[in-house]
């Protein structure tokens, strides 16, 4: 792993990652349209092509027969740490929930309701690996809110899913899952076939063809957010366990090849030692070529003057996530404004928040924490406003309305009032 003398020198790895990518675009559209078309044709037609899935309506949905043999399958320890795990973010997603808010003062009721959508599609990617921990942190949020249907959706490969996806789905309390995955999936989700249902609100992580598609059909549902490659970085001072943060920074590098982890620190020497142990774990890693390849892509420890500009540095980059591994670290935390989900302290490694601790693992990427933020329940939850005028308070206001309506020049607009406020007219 390279260090950077400072920021500029690591422009490379500090570039943000986007989603111009035309040709794949383009493909995905394709894919959108022939689902919206074609239904359940067009879905099982695309389950097969790319993840050799032979499905039809009497098979896409796992059966109950299917998740027996999928708790069988799994280990009672297993079993044990999903539902602690369960629990755990449940109740945290489960805190201080939007609450209505309405109130009269002076004949005028004012405010909002809050109200869950009814359908939620919960994408879980299949890739390498089953990630449990990916359908935890999509159903839970919305059953949190009050969402009465959740739907999994996740690719079957040769039409079969994993058995731990299967028991943590129904832990979550999720309707049913369809052994689908891809862009044609959020299709499915998007616009409905006749086998998938028509949702709401789509969440989840997915490789670069499902955040297409996800951006593809926004405005059709909504989403929570456009994710991509997974991204860590570390403000660490030279009083830490370098080996630690070398830990860390693979954490994060296994995931993908384009995955960044990235080291902000002010100590040379420290620097030095981080890099040595991360290559010295790097050589003991299963997926090695995988995490050598993200940390020649977008690893490195960048030094900085002091922890202020590390934390300004951290501002600008609006990481997925941020690991304070320094002394004051609860202090640090004052100044960080964009982040995804923010790590405190030595002893509070990235996948503590991944798997157990309660707070969602779907993030914003890219430096879209400026603006996106961390599923919640909230995703799954519409504010309606509400108001009530009695005619003593329109009579009040009437004039002001109408005046404003008239500046506009939308006669009408002022009649509905004026109607009401000068009888006979």
């Amino acid at each position: 792993m390279k260090i950077y003398e400072n920021a500029a020198a690591a422009a490379g790895i500090l570039k943000r990652g986007g989603f111009d990518d035309p040709a794949r675009a383009e493909a995905v559209r394709a894919i959108v349209a022939d689902v919206r078309k074609n239904g359940d044709a067009a879905l099982f037609a695309y389950s097969e092509r790319f993840d050799g899935a032979k499905l039809d309506a009497s098979s896409v949905c796992a059966s109950a027969a299917e998740l027996e043999a999928a708790y069988a399958a799994v280990g009672e320890e297993l079993l044990a740490s999903l539902r602690k795990a369960v629990k755990n973010v449940y109740e945290y997603h489960a805190r201080a929930p939007m609450q209505s808010d309405v109130r009269t003062e002076n004949g005028r009721t004012t405010g909002y309701v809050v109200r869950a959508v009814e359908r939620a599609g919960i994408y879980v990617p299949g890739g390498t690996a089953p990630l449990v921990s990916s359908v935890l942190m999509g159903v839970l949020p919305a059953k949190a809110a009050g969402v009465e249907h959740i739907y999994v959706c996740t690719p079957a490969k040769e039409g079969k899913v994993a058995p731990a996806i299967l028991v943590a789905a129904a832990e979550c309390g999720a309707e049913k899952v369809f052994k689908v995955g891809g862009a044609q999936a959020i299709a499915a989700l998007a616009y409905g076939t006749e086998s998938v249902p028509k949702v709401d609100v789509i969440a989840g992580p997915g490789n670069i063809f499902v955040t297409l598609a996800k951006k593809e059909v926004y405005g059709e549902v909504g989403i929570d957010m456009l994710a991509g490659p997974s991204e860590i970085l570390i403000i660490a001072d030279g009083k830490q366990n370098a080996d630690y943060i070398a830990a860390d920074v693979l954490s994060q590098a296994e995931h993908d090849t384009l995955s960044r982890a990235i080291v902000l620190t002010d100590d040379f020497s420290f620097a030095k030692e981080v890099c040595a142990r991360t290559e010295a774990r790097l050589e003991a890693l299963p997926r090695r070529e995988i995490a050598a390849a993200s940390l020649e892509n977008g690893g490195g420890v960048i030094l900085v003057k002091d922890m202020a500009e590390a934390v300004a540095l951290a501002n600008e980059v609006a990481p997925e996530h941020l690991e304070i591994a320094a002394d004051g670290a609860e202090e640090l935390l004052q100044g960080i404004r964009n982040a995804g989900a923010v790590f405190l302290g030595a002893y509070t490694p990235e996948p503590v928040g991944d798997y157990f601790a309660g707070p969602d693992h779907v993030l914003p990427t890219g430096g879209s924490a400026r603006f996106f933020e961390v599923l919640n329940q909230d995703i799954f939850l519409r504010k309606m406003s509400v108001l009530r005028f009695t005619p003593e308070a329109l009579a009040a206001d009437g004039a002001d309305i109408i005046r404003l309506a008239e500046s506009e020049q939308l006669r009408a607009h002022a009649n509905a009032v004026r109607a009401r406020i000068e009888k006979g007219e």
